[in-house]
């Protein structure tokens, strides 16, 4: 099997808010298209931000959402969702919640109450997945991942601990239901530690700096906050720690479907987008109080 090198490194660009208790590097779309990253459609990556306390908690208010799902990540401070199912909870450090819109429902999500009354530091990661087709009108779903129930894999010679989300790793699988293969693992390495990861050459895969920095098959160093794009070519890649590290690695089969997108709706085709537009004006996501 062949090296799957490094295609390019991505420097985290200026942030904007979401809402107002997000703020986050786009990562894709932009620099990496909908299409190269396909089923990934979207990465936002709040990088690490104090926020001040506030008895309003801060996020983003009720909004619609079809034809793919969110999976939101928390590596600092707590985050409250709800949606128009009645589904909804609290993630705390560590949790991931995955979203499954689907068909359609409207959803508001915002800084844990608590949390947001002392304030402190935040650090989140969303990823918008494409649906098939075939899924897309789906009844939508909620899985509440947290992290003590996560599978892990502990590293030879204590050198750190792959946390699988999605996918498997070692023969162990990750607890999130997924509608294509998807492999998702947060990577944690101790200084001078290493792992080899095995992904099909076809696979989107790419990697996001959490926490520290790695060299990538022994040659080219991502630093913290930034994101590496891999070749679609070959299997096999390394990570080395530099320096104590958390890498938020992701790797999925493309769907090669049509990507039709405007806002929050993904669909295949323009009519299927005009026809979202009108269901959610129509009230058919449901309805959700602000």
């Amino acid at each position: 099997m062949s090296i799957k090198n490094i295609e390019k490194i991505i420097t985290p660009g200026t942030p904007r808010f979401v809402g107002d208790g997000f703020r986050v590097h786009h990562f894709i779309p932009g620099t990496v298209s909908m299409q190269r990253m396909d089923p990934f459609l979207v990465m936002d990556y709040n990088s690490k931000y104090h926020f001040s306390p506030s008895e309003i908690p801060r996020g983003v208010g009720v909004h619609p959402h079809k034809g793919f799902e969110t999976v939101t990540i928390a590596y600092k401070g707590r985050i409250e969702h709800g949606d128009s199912t009645g589904a909804g909870g609290v993630i705390d450090e560590g949790d991931v919640q995955w979203m499954t819109a689907a068909g359609g429902v409207l959803h508001k999500e915002f800084h844990e109450r608590e949390w947001s009354k002392k304030g402190g530091e935040f650090q989140m990661v969303q990823l918008w997945v494409n649906l098939p087709a075939k899924h897309k009108q789906d009844e939508p779903r909620y899985q509440l991942l947290q992290n003590k129930n996560m599978a892990r894999v502990a590293l030879p010679d204590n050198n750190g601990e792959v946390e699988i989300i999605a996918g498997e790793y070692q023969g162990k699988k990750g607890s999130a239901n997924t509608f294509s293969p998807i492999h998702l693992y947060n990577v944690k390495l101790k200084k001078g530690g290493g792992i080899k990861l095995d992904f099909p050459a076809e696979y989107a895969t790419a990697i996001l700096l959490i926490e520290g920095s790695v060299k990538v098959n022994n040659k080219e160093i991502v630093p913290q906050d930034h994101f590496a794009l891999l070749k679609k070519e070959g299997e096999n890649f390394s990570l080395e720690a530099i320096e104590d590290a958390t890498v938020l690695v992701l790797g999925g089969a493309p769907l090669h479907e049509p990507i039709a997108a405007h806002g929050p709706f993904v669909m295949n085709t323009r009519a299927e987008l005009i026809q979202a537009f009108d269901d959610f004006n129509n009230g058919k996501f449901g309805y959700l109080e602000d």
